[in-house]
């Protein structure tokens, strides 16, 4: 009797032995699975990043897709043509575009023949009553700039173009415009330049 239940205890012994060892097996199973999904996730991502770094063009947190090949932009002087002339605007501009491009893209900035170019004059600086009240006076007055922009990217012509961008700010017909003209001018040089970058680089 005593034989019968030593082996009875050594078979149950074996048994959970064998339980633990599957056990330890699938968890190994489960963790290889696990490295591999991970070294296969890696992977892919890598494989992504360099489809897009080299096949698709740079992209940018701004959305901006430039060409893989261009590494620079140029931002030439904008001169003011319009019959209002504000002396500040044109370097404002010209500033503000070129800071746009190099903030927001990976392209280095210089003088002049970038792979991307920018170039232009301001057209328009002109101030107009609008809301008429009943009294036939006007309530508010609108500061609205116009400029004239050329790009051109020498790695794919298509995305050249020369177009007229246009913003405007409004303000109380009450305010003289030169006591208000800084602020006004800074909120739509902001505006034009966000549509002049998206136009040459985000196509919106």
């Amino acid at each position: 009797m005593n034989n019968i239940k030593t082996q009875r205890l050594k078979d149950t012994e074996t048994q959970r032995l064998k339980g633990l060892k599957t056990q330890e097996h699938g968890i190994t199973l489960r963790l290889y699975d696990f490295m591999t999904l991970r070294h296969f996730t890696c992977c892919l991502i890598v494989l992504l990043s360099c489809c897009l770094l080299s096949g698709c063009g740079i992209y940018s947190f701004s959305g901006a897709s430039i060409p893989a090949e261009a590494k620079t932009v140029s931002v030439q002087y904008f001169p003011n043509n319009a019959p209002l002339v504000n002396p500040m605007l044109s370097n404002i501009l010209t500033n503000s575009l070129n800071d746009m491009f190099v903030n927001q893209t990976t392209l280095q900035s210089v003088a002049q023949n970038g792979d991307l170019a920018l170039e232009g004059e301001i057209t328009g600086y002109s101030t107009s009553p609008i809301a008429i009240t009943g009294n036939q006076t006007a309530a508010m007055n609108r500061l609205t700039i116009t400029v004239n922009v050329r790009f051109t990217n020498r790695y794919d012509e298509s995305k050249n173009f020369e177009q007229n961008f246009s913003q405007y700010q409004d303000y109380p017909s009450g305010d003289d415009l030169s006591s208000v003209q800084d602020v006004l001018v800074e909120e739509i040089v902001n505006n034009l330049c966000e549509d002049i970058f998206n136009k040459a680089v985000v196509n919106w």
